[in-house]
């Protein structure tokens, strides 16, 4: 709190006065009395009370429209959309919750559709400032509402799925990243519809991939595997458990003109690294798999479950071969991921040199005093035997 972290955990609260209720606007006071600020209130979580301001001023309309504003201004400051040829962008993260100052509001922009997610009952209850004030900024074809399920009930409200201003026939995303053009039906429930976030790693795994054997573990719609296609990979496999994903993902490629490069495959990525330690080995593996600590309760088994994906992924991966391991688990630090990967070398007997590591793209800041916003991390490995 001192030093601007934005959550106010429930262990910290000595009271609560005034008869505060979900969603609220509440001032927070230190033990004698001095404003530390304002925040949201959400009595049911961990975290009852999420920061905006470190003074006693409103949480209203015009600080949201302030907010909204200068996110935007950010993302065109580092390039964002982009234009230059072959590196097109027009999907990114538009407002990234703290990082921009509007705890529990997630928002990315796919071409010209604004894709929201509504973290807390705060921001549910001020839906209609946030969408206007968006509205205003971008005049989207539509404003999207993928808030999920799970989320919405734990906060107490209901989510409104689907088109919520604008367009009610759209039913798909289009848009350009890196170059690459991207076709996504809404149906695909996975956060707002893609993984933004890796984008700067899909750059260097292209980078790597050429005259490489390419395996995309958790390959969801193939990103990773249509940068390693376009880098001039010899041979490209890509897995998922998701038939949907795999057919999205090959009609991604097909439009992209990389298809006859790449094989999509419907199976349990984690049998497919298996399988690939019994032939001769990949030139180039990537393995990024869901989320697998929600908690910090469940770091440990997820730790485990790291240790087991690393082992695989080293022994799917030839000796002298690179490897690409992600984790999007908060609760799992870079350290963590380090250690598991070299634990995981070590079960397969093979070693690890880490000559890379990744981060969230620059469109999903983190502030300085809250390293909980530090989310993903990717390592990139040199493997060899031992």
């Amino acid at each position: 709190m001192w030093s601007g972290h934005p959550w106010v955990f429930a262990q910290a609260i000595a009271r609560i006065e005034g008869g505060a209720v979900a969603g609220d606007e509440v001032v927070v006071t230190d033990p004698y009395g001095s404003v530390l600020g304002r925040g949201l209130y959400t009595p049911r979580s961990a975290i009852p009370v999420r920061m905006y301001t470190r003074e006693d001023r409103p949480i209203d309309a015009a600080l949201f429209r302030h907010r909204i504003e200068r996110a935007i201004a950010h993302r065109r400051e580092l390039g964002l959309p982009a234009r230059a040829p072959g590196h097109e962008t027009d999907a990114f993260r538009l407002i990234h919750a703290e990082g921009d100052g509007l705890p529990g509001l997630i928002v990315d922009l796919f071409g010209d559709v604004v894709v929201v997610q509504l973290g807390t009952i705060g921001i549910k209850r001020r839906e209609g400032v946030i969408f206007d004030a968006l509205q205003a900024a971008l005049s989207p074809r539509a404003i999207v509402d993928r808030t999920p399920e799970s989320l919405a009930k734990l906060e107490g409200f209901t989510a409104d799925a689907g088109v919520v201003r604008g367009d009610p026939a759209l039913d798909q995303l289009r848009f350009v990243e890196r170059g690459l053009r991207y076709t996504i039906p809404l149906a695909l429930g996975h956060k707002t519809g893609f993984y933004l976030d890796q984008r700067t790693l899909r750059t260097r795994v292209e980078q790597l991939a050429h005259n490489r054997r390419v395996l995309d573990a958790f390959c969801f719609v193939g990103t990773f595997a249509m940068a390693a296609a376009r880098g001039g990979a010899s041979e490209v496999l890509a897995i998922d458990e998701s038939a949907t994903a795999i057919e999205v993902g090959a009609e991604c490629a097909r439009e992209n003109g990389l298809l006859d490069r790449i094989k999509f495959t419907r199976d349990d990525a984690r049998k497919a690294l298996q399988n690939a330690s019994r032939q001769a080995g990949y030139d180039l593996v990537i393995c990024d798999p869901p989320k697998l600590a929600g908690t910090r309760a469940s770091k440990d088994t997820a730790l485990t479950a790291y240790r087991r994906l690393a082992a695989g992924a080293c022994r799917a991966t030839r000796p002298g071969g690179v490897l690409v391991l992600c984790s999007c688990s908060s609760a799992v630090s870079l350290d963590d991921l380090t250690r598991v990967l070299a634990l995981g070398a070590r079960d397969a007997r093979m070693q690890a040199a880490v000559f890379d590591r990744h981060f969230q793209g620059g469109d999903h800041p983190v502030p300085a005093a809250f390293p909980e916003g530090l989310y993903l991390k990717s390592l990139i490995a040199r493997i060899d035997a031992l």
